[in-house]
């Protein structure tokens, strides 16, 4: 019974310090930045939110302008309509930050972006290897336009980084499409989720930067 009793006390007397003021300080000491100490404000997390539901958006949209294009379905035109709109509303996200122009800038990147997706789409379906090439460079141009024009816009956001991420899109994209073609439905999956978890990150990377550049608005 002693033993017990004094393995009783121990646990009691470490519960007691762990809820003392010199364990919090020590935890506070411990090498931990200052922030993660921080709660997220309510603001950071509506911008969170936000920017993963348009980017999210985007990577549906996308493949559903994908199913509809290389099946030749009757809703085509009313999905790529809707896809489009998506680069509206990406657009509208960082407007209260860098203005409606700004805001209307990245869309028409971003719908550009679309357009030379279409055609990479129907080339591949169609096996014309020349036009892929030429509208393959056309879009990774289009990517590095997009990085350039970011960055230019928040330090936060370096150049190289946004291509790295923007051409990890392209390249999952693409294997999402090829997988399509071939009928290959388990790759097809597997691409479009790994194209869903990038977008994310993509999104987050975005807004990181933005929490960083006008900490004031949060």
């Amino acid at each position: 019974m002693t033993g017990k009793f004094m393995k009783l006390v121990l646990v009691v007397m470490c519960l007691a310090l762990l809820g003392s003021p010199l364990a919090v300080q020590a935890k506070e000491g411990s090498g931990d930045p200052p922030q993660q100490q921080q709660s997220i404000k309510p603001k950071e997390i509506k911008l969170q939110g936000d920017m993963r539901r348009v980017w999210i958006d985007h990577m549906v949209w996308i493949r559903a302008y994908v199913v509809s294009a290389l099946a030749g379905l009757k809703d085509q035109d009313k999905v790529l309509a809707r896809l489009m709109k998506n680069q509206e509303d990406i657009g509208n996200v960082i407007k209260p930050y860098y203005g409606e122009e700004a805001g209307n800038k990245l869309t028409e990147l971003l719908k550009e972006h679309i357009r030379i997706a279409g055609k990479v789409v129907d080339a591949t379906k169609k096996n014309k290897q020349a036009d892929l090439k030429k509208y393959n460079a056309e879009w990774y141009k289009n990517a590095d336009d997009i990085a350039k024009f970011l960055s230019s816009a928040n330090p936060n956001w370096t150049e190289q980084e946004l291509k790295d991420l923007l051409n990890k899109h392209l390249e999952l994209l693409t294997a999402m499409v090829q997988a399509r073609v071939k009928k290959d439905w388990d790759a097809d999956i597997a691409a479009f989720d790994r194209s869903e978890d990038h977008v994310i990150t993509l999104a987050d990377a975005l807004t990181e930067g933005i929490i960083k550049q006008f900490p004031n608005q949060f």
